[in-house]
């Protein structure tokens, strides 16, 4: 008999028939819409979970006595208390590696738009004030040969390093838990601390996931060390910087301008201060947000589900406590 699996995010035809060649399979679209009515009501005859962005808390797992593995369309696992899981033996599993260059190429080009400013000069094209040849006024700051720092030097941050050096002659700064010699021998690039980091780079680039220790990373104190001519540029979670000390610090020129594909609360308020900064340049968490991107993760998190509902280690697995506890 086949195991049920619980699918809250869409997957095209060819895969949904391979998910169905091994496990039944119930899709609840907008699962948030009514209150997780839906949701709730399928978890208890639930072995698998398929999808991203919804916290599965306590409450909800305790629905799923069943359970055996989550697949999480996405790399970070925020939303998951990886304790809790392990405690219940539920293997959880992401979907790294697939979305790395993608997520690089968005971080470049929030530098490149926010740099040049194309976001503000494109919208005065659109509205018809473009009357005459631009000045001063409106220039915007170069990227080739620009300091590039990056905190968080997993593999987007070794992607972000890869453009800047090799496709701009960007010097290459770094800040990570540890030196990475294979880093700096690639870029030619630098370790700092952080304090460091943020005064000597032209943009401050984040990458780093989100935890206990890296929520609120950037705040009052950090953006205060940057140069007034900086860029911020985070696509790693909202929550990793203070964003009403960013806005502070945008509002009074305290550092240049901000690229932001992240926030505190997703999606943005429309009253947010954010939306009114010229020298912002912000995108609803787009950074995996392609075709080809999104087709490769849903893949990789149907091939984790498959694996654990066959009794097979998963490629992806995050919390090895969690499978153990399950054997």
């Amino acid at each position: 008999m086949k195991k049920h699996v619980v699918l809250y995010k869409q997957l095209s035809p060819a895969l949904m028939e391979r998910l169905q060649a091994h496990a039944e399979a119930t899709f609840i679209d907008d699962p948030k819409r009514d209150d997780f009515a839906r949701l709730r009501a399928a978890l208890p005859d639930a072995q698998g979970l398929l999808g991203a962005s919804i916290k599965l808390d306590a409450t909800l797992l305790d629905l799923a006595p069943q359970l055996e593995a989550i697949a999480t369309v996405s790399v970070g696992v925020d939303n998951y208390d990886i304790e809790d899981l392990d405690r219940r033996g539920i293997a959880l599993c992401n979907t790294p590696d697939v979305l790395t260059e993608t997520t690089a190429d968005t971080g470049f080009a929030l530098i490149m738009a926010t740099a040049r400013r194309v976001v503000e000069l494109a919208n005065m094209v659109r509205s018809g004030d473009w009357k005459q040849n631009i000045g001063a006024a409106h220039f915007g700051s170069d990227v080739h040969g620009k300091t590039l720092g990056i905190i968080g030097m997993g593999r987007i941050g070794e992607a972000l390093a890869q453009r800047g050096h090799f496709g701009f002659g960007m010097p290459v700064l770094y800040h990570s838990h540890s030196a990475k010699p294979a880093v700096e021998a690639r870029f030619n690039a630098g370790y700092r601390s952080l304090e460091a980091l943020l005064r000597e780079a032209d943009f401050v680039c984040l990458t780093v996931p989100l935890t206990a220790e890296t929520e609120g990373l950037i705040g009052k104190e950090q953006l205060a060390l940057m140069r007034p001519q900086s860029i911020l540029i985070n696509i790693a979670r909202g929550k990793v910087v203070d964003e009403q000390a960013l806005i502070e610090a945008l509002q009074s020129g305290r550092i240049r301008g901000a690229g932001l594909d992240v926030f505190e609360r997703e999606p943005l308020a429309t009253d947010s201060p954010l939306l009114r900064l010229k020298n912002v340049v912000a995108t609803p968490h787009m950074g995996s947000a392609t075709h080809e991107t999104r087709e490769a993760m849903a893949r990789c998190a149907v091939d984790n589900l498959i694996s654990v509902l066959k009794g097979e280690r998963p490629t992806n697995l995050v919390n090895p406590k969690g499978w153990e506890a399950q054997r």
